[in-house]
Order: structure tokens, then sequence, then C-alpha cells
């Protein structure tokens, strides 16, 4: 006996949709390195450490972060380079910017560079990893 076709359309939806683990996971990872890159800025210049310094340094970028994953193309693959990675970096780096220049906070050049390139290498980067790290277990197991 065949289900009727509405009572296997649930089951179909289930299957378009992507699982919302690896995107909470991408989004956690993306959110401490967020965190990583604001708490080494913070080293690099001497200041404080406190957990609210660190926040004060990040929420700029945690909002743009944010922004980023709220486009749905994050969520359809989130540990792909392209669109996820890339977006979330650009999303990240640019929102942090603007917030950042609209609250009075540092903007200089030499800071726009830093911030473009480690947070491209971080966010981009550690989706090209997991990506290298999945296809060398695909090839091992099919050997």
């Amino acid at each position: 006996m065949r289900p009727s076709p509405s009572a296997s359309a649930p089951s179909a939806a289930r299957a378009a949709r992507p699982a919302a683990g690896p995107a909470i996971a991408a989004a956690v990872a993306d959110l401490v390195i967020v965190l990583a890159f604001a708490a080494t800025g913070r080293a690099s210049h001497g200041e404080a450490d406190a957990v609210a310094g660190v926040l004060a340094t990040a929420w700029p970028f945690a909002v743009g972060l944010a922004l980023a994953w709220a486009l749905p193309l994050l969520h359809r693959r989130p540990l792909a380079v392209w669109p996820a990675g890339v977006l979330a970096w650009l999303g990240t780096f640019a929102v942090g910017m603007l917030l950042r220049a609209a609250t009075g906070q540092g903007t200089a050049v030499p800071f726009l560079i830093v911030a473009a390139s480690v947070l491209g290498i971080a966010l981009v980067g550690w989706r090209a990893a997991a990506l290298g790290v999945r296809a060398a277990r695909h090839r091992r197991a099919a050997h």
C-alpha cells in the first residue's frame, strides 16, 4: 500500500531542508573567530584582555557576522568556501567597519588591511581546511 501524496509531503520537505547542525556549528565557529580576532587585536596593542573589553571590540564584527548569517545562502551549505565563507567574511568585515566608523572607533588603513586579511583567512580558511579534510576522508574510504 502506497502512502498518499499528502502523507509523504512533510518528509520530502524535511529532506529538502539542510540539517541545522552544520549551520549552528559553523556559526559558532565563526563567532569564536571574531572573538579571537578581537582578543588578539587587543592583546597586540597591550590593552586589557577583560571580557568586557573584548566584547566592546568584537560587537561591530559580531553584528556583521549575524547579518551575514541572516542570509539564507549561508544555511544551505555552511561549510562551503563560496558562498558561505566569502559572505561571512565580507559581511563581518564590511558591517564591522561601518559600525566602527559610526561609533567613533578606529578605521585606520593599516587596521582595514589587517582586519580584512585576518578575518578573510580565518572565516574562509577554516572552511577550506574542513573541505580538504572531508575530501581526504572520502578518498581514503574509496580505497
